[in-house]
C-alpha cells in the first residue's frame, strides 16, 4: 500500500466521528398483531416491515436479523470507501445464516461475500472497511451472540 493509501485511511478513522455521532440515543416501535401469526413492526418513524412465521406474507424475524447484518456492514463499507475516494458502481452482500438446529435456534455462523466494482477499490481498502465495520462501528454485529462465527470475503469486479 502506498503513502497516499496510508494518509486516506487515517483521514477516514478521523473523520468517522460524524458518520457515527448522528444516532438517535433510544429507538423506538411497536410490533402488531394483524392475524394468524402474522405481525406489523413499525418504527418509530414510520417504516414498516411484515414478519410472518408461516412465510406467506412477510418474513420471518431471524430473516431480517440478518439483512440487517447485511445492510449494517453495508453502509459501513460503502460510506467508508466514499471517503476513501473510491468511486462504487456496484455494491451487493450476498449472505448465509447457519442456525442451531434446536430451540433457541440462534445464528451459530454467517457468512457474507461482497460484490463491488468501481474504480480505486483495492484489497487493502477492503480488507480495512470490513475490519472497522466488524471490529467498531457495526451495531447490528455488536448486539449479537459473542460466539457467533462471521466470515466476510470480497470480489472485486
Amino acid at each position: 500500500m502506498g503513502k497516499s493509501e496510508d494518509k486516506e485511511i487515517e483521514k477516514l478513522d478521523k473523520s468517522l466521528e460524524g458518520y457515527k455521532g448522528k444516532i438517535v440515543p433510544a429507538n423506538k416501535g411497536s410490533v402488531t398483531w394483524d392475524k394468524e401469526l402474522i405481525f406489523k413492526g413499525r418504527t418509530q418513524r414510520g417504516e414498516e416491515i411484515d414478519f410472518d412465521a408461516h412465510v406467506q406474507w412477510g418474513c420471518t424475524p431471524t430473516e431480517s436479523l440478518l439483512l440487517s447484518v447485511a445492510g449494517c456492514l453495508a453502509i459501513d463499507c460503502v460510506s467508508f470507501l466514499q471517503k476513501m475516494k473510491a468511486v462504487i458502481s456496484k455494491f451487493k452482500v450476498d449472505i448465509t445464516g447457519e442456525r442451531n438446529p434446536t430451540p433457541p435456534q440462534y445464528y451459530t455462523k454467517i457468512e457474507m461475500v461482497i460484490h463491488i466494482s468501481g474504480e480505486n477499490i483495492t484489497p487493502k481498502k477492503m480488507d480495512r472497511v470490513i475490519s472497522l465495520s466488524q471490529e467498531k462501528y457495526c451495531s447490528v454485529y455488536h448486539s449479537l451472540r459473542k460466539d457467533l462465527e462471521v466470515k466476510v470475503s470480497y470480489i472485486i469486479e
